[in-house]
């Protein structure tokens, strides 16, 4: 299927294909709602797993920077005074 989006040209006898990049998120929301259900759905779970990424960086780096440690000494004290409940 061609693309409007995708051009190819001639260069010193070559085919070459040029995709142009998107750079806006406005350009991105455009791009996704051109995509079929299984593409969206892709892209979609490619997402998840980046900001799950993300996430992680994030909490490292803080645990790092010393930025949880009031929290993991709150949370230790509540436990041993008794104030944790078990998971279900």
């Amino acid at each position: 299927m061609s693309r409007p989006d995708i051009f190819r040209i001639a260069a010193k006898g070559k085919i070459v294909t040029i995709i142009p990049v998107m750079s806006t998120v406005q350009e991105i929301e455009s791009a996704i709602s051109k995509l079929s259900p299984s593409e969206v759905n892709r892209v979609a779970d490619w997402l998840q797993e980046y900001r799950d990424e993300l996430w992680d960086r994030q909490i490292e780096a803080d645990a790092a920077a010393g930025k949880l440690d009031k929290l993991i000494h709150r949370a230790k004290a509540d436990y041993r005074a008794g104030r944790a409940t078990p998971f279900p």
